[in-house]
């Protein structure tokens, strides 16, 4: 199960093009079949995963869940502390349930400030530590942070365009593949 916000969501691609779709398929492709749950909602914070949580790890039962959220709390300027409190509920939730996390990080662009974009960056970090988990520290990394980067992105400059995902599935996979293992 992906639990996560636009950037899982397919905001503004065509159905089924987005890394999450492109996860099953690859899945598929490795031979190890799975039912692919996207969680995922646009606009979702840390909070609203967690108030979302609870009743979709019983509704889905998920053996392995990919929690990505955090880049909407930035947007919103909502306390690190609160964000980090939140990821780390949410991953003691998954926990709970005897299923495996792979946490998902993102950074912040440079007009945040170098203090606040180094602090949310190493906030994933440290809640990976803290709870033994599985972490993928930028799942952008080679989209935004190459000198070409506004190719790989919607008008917008926030949403990477379809092209973009399977490179963001390439940074993901090695590490979900170790954790579903």
């Amino acid at each position: 199960m992906v639990l996560g916000d636009s950037l899982s969501a397919e905001y503004g691609l065509k159905r089924g093009s987005g890394w999450v779709a492109l996860l099953e398929k690859k899945l598929a492709s490795e031979k190890m079949p799975a039912n692919v749950v996207n969680a995922s909602i646009s606009g979702d914070t840390t909070s609203g995963g967690r108030a979302r949580l609870r009743a979709l790890l019983a509704k889905h039962q998920p053996k392995l869940v990919v929690i990505e959220l955090g880049a909407n709390d930035a947007l919103q300027g909502l306390p690190l502390a609160l964000t980090q409190d939140n990821l780390n509920a949410m991953v003691q939730s998954v926990q709970a349930t005897g299923a495996k996390v792979l946490l998902v990080g993102i950074q912040v662009p440079p007009n945040y400030g170098r203090d606040y974009g180094e602090r949310f960056a190493r906030m994933y970090t440290q809640v990976a530590k803290a709870n033994k988990v599985a972490l993928v520290p930028f799942m952008l990394k080679g989209v935004a942070d190459v000198p070409d980067s506004l190719k790989w992105f919607q008008a917008d400059r926030i949403h990477p365009v379809e092209a973009a995902h399977p490179i963001i599935l390439a940074n993901i996979w090695p590490e979900f593949k170790k954790t579903l293992r």
